[in-house]
């Protein structure tokens, strides 16, 4: 069980909400047991998916780590692998490139570990780190735009998953023109959000 969060009224400032919610996110006294709970969460979560190739993050400003949760999953299938973002800063996108732990790492140019001399990787579902989360897959990020512009240019675009703790969630924060709403979104209670799946036509019928 997490302790609750003190009561504080967030910022309808995006600007002064990321500020808030990030100083929160790294003076939580229950981070630690609140990440076993997310890791347990995504393990679960992944067992009825058939993904081989997800891409992650290396976790900063007290970011849920899911690394430990995705090692697990590829002891369960050799084929399966896991990759994590190289920022391009000519175009502020992001490509991926495949990580094991012991892998060689060097920073990159915001001075974030990427893996060094990896092969490219190509993800079919993409975990996203969240400063803040709304209803509907809204996602607040660090406000550089970097996920919202690459999931604009990737074809076939990979199922996308916001990670986050429970005080990160913001009932009215709103979705912007550019702003690439996610397909679901865990935290640390479990599926907080999760785009419904197509219903199928009935039996016997074609769509239309």
């Amino acid at each position: 069980m997490t302790l609750p969060m003190p009561s504080l009224e967030p910022s309808r400032d995006k600007k002064t909400l990321r500020r808030q919610l990030q100083a929160e996110r790294q003076s939580l006294i229950d981070r630690h047991q609140r990440a076993m709970h997310l890791q347990e969460v995504l393990r679960v979560w992944l067992m009825a998916r058939s993904d081989k190739a997800i891409g992650a993050y290396w976790p900063i400003k007290g970011e849920f780590d899911a690394l430990p949760a995705l090692f697990r999953w590829t002891e369960a299938d050799e084929e399966r692998c896991i990759g994590l973002p190289v920022i391009d800063k000519l175009t502020k996108q992001l490509s991926f490139q495949m990580w094991f732990p012991g892998c060689e790492m060097e920073e990159d140019a915001y001075g974030i570990p990427k893996p060094k001399d990896t092969p490219v990787f190509h993800p079919t579902l993409l975990l996203v780190p969240c400063v803040g989360y709304g209803d509907g897959g809204v996602r607040l990020g660090y406000g550089g735009g970097f996920y919202d512009r690459t999931l604009a240019s990737l074809q076939p675009r990979p199922y996308t998953v916001g990670l986050a703790y429970t005080f990160g969630y913001v009932p009215w924060l709103q979705a912007e023109p550019h702003d690439m709403p996610l397909d679901a979104v865990l935290n640390e209670d479990g599926v907080a959000w999760q785009r419904p799946e197509p219903e199928l036509p009935p039996e016997g019928q074609e769509r239309g």
